[in-house]
């Protein structure tokens, strides 16, 4: 992929990588963290943590519903219980037990969700979540964590094992750009706010907001300065930095590598609606399920390149001063 790279950004290992470095750390430092793998510990990138500390590892096979199970008992018993597979098979799969079985009792459960969104490439639709993070904020108790690199993916991991009640952390397959440094403070809950911007602001999480830092960059050139936050907390959401930007930019866009409806962009949108309403525009995953292919293609293809954001940014600011020109007549 090609993302970030005009702006100099370099590319770091893939999110699943990041965690799983996080993951082995955690577990010399905390015995109770035990681990439960749907037989995919290489893809989810647990296998390392399964090598180093076998006795507190459990390969349920592809049973992804015996998977949460597994780990809500374990987290019922007083551990630091942690399940991991791809996102589609967690969700899609096993919905009723994370429903029932950890987000109900609000059990001490972390699941992790790798090869999300439609970036996984040639592993087709049946391997790509794209309904992951609006099935996992609709739960009660649920916090939902989507990183943009791989050093916020290790602060993340921390940061979730230190959180008490259910959290999903998303994890992707490609390698993605460096935006923070080693060692960056993250906040559940708190938005970054990486960029300043008067005109626009653009809201993005994962992968995501490195399309965003660009497309910002390109409505600089035009005279266009766009405000950008990581919202890598998209439940619970910091709705106050939301109010903030919806204020003192008058528009917003949101951009996700997920179905564009029911993801980050529609709970923006109820912050907005409640707190501040302004123009909005959505970029994501239209309607479809996404074809096999390059990851460059297909986030060509389905319009989440830089390019999309920036002109869903000037449609958005185009409404605004339209607003704006119509209270003054």
């Amino acid at each position: 992929m090609d993302i970030g790279k005009r702006l100099g950004l370099e590319y770091g290992p893939p999110t699943r990588n990041a965690f799983g470095e996080a993951l082995l750390e955690l577990g010399r430092e905390n015995h109770d963290i035990v681990v439960v793998d749907g037989d995919v510990g290489n893809s989810t990138r647990t296998q390392s943590f399964g090598d180093a500390f076998p006795e507190r590892f459990f390969n349920v096979g592809i049973a992804e519903s015996n998977l949460v199970g597994t780990a809500s008992g374990l987290a019922a018993s007083g551990k630091l219980a942690l399940a991991a597979s791809f996102a589609c098979f967690l969700f899609c799969n096993a919905y009723d037990q994370i429903r029932m079985s950890v987000a109900f009792p609000r059990l001490n459960v972390k699941l992790v969700g790798s090869h999300s969104g439609i970036s996984v490439g040639e592993d087709g639709p049946s391997q790509m979540a794209i309904e992951d993070i609006a099935l996992s904020t609709s739960l009660p108790n649920f916090t939902v964590l989507v990183p943009a690199d791989a050093p916020s993916t290790r602060a993340a991991t921390r940061a979730m094992f230190a959180h008490e009640g259910p959290v999903y952390l998303r994890t992707g397959r490609p390698k993605v750009p460096i935006i923070y440094p080693d060692g960056v403070d993250f906040q559940i809950g708190k938005a970054n706010q990486l960029r300043d911007g008067r005109d626009v602001t653009l809201i993005a999480c994962g992968l995501m907001v490195a399309a965003a830092l660009e497309a910002a960059h390109d409505l600089s050139q035009e005279g266009i300065e766009a405000r950008v936050l990581d919202m890598h907390t998209v439940k619970p959401l910091d709705e106050e930095a939301i109010e903030l930007a919806a204020r003192e930019t008058g528009c917003i866009v949101t951009a996700e590598e997920h179905l564009v409806q029911q993801g980050l962009g529609g709970a923006v949108a109820q912050a907005v609606v409640a707190r501040y309403p302004v123009p909005m525009r959505f970029v994501g995953v239209p309607d479809v399920y996404a074809e096999s292919g390059k990851p460059q293609q297909l986030l060509e293809k389905y319009g989440l390149m830089p390019a999309d954001i920036t002109k869903a940014a000037r449609d958005a600011l185009a409404r605004k001063e339209a607003q704006h020109a119509g209270s003054l007549s």
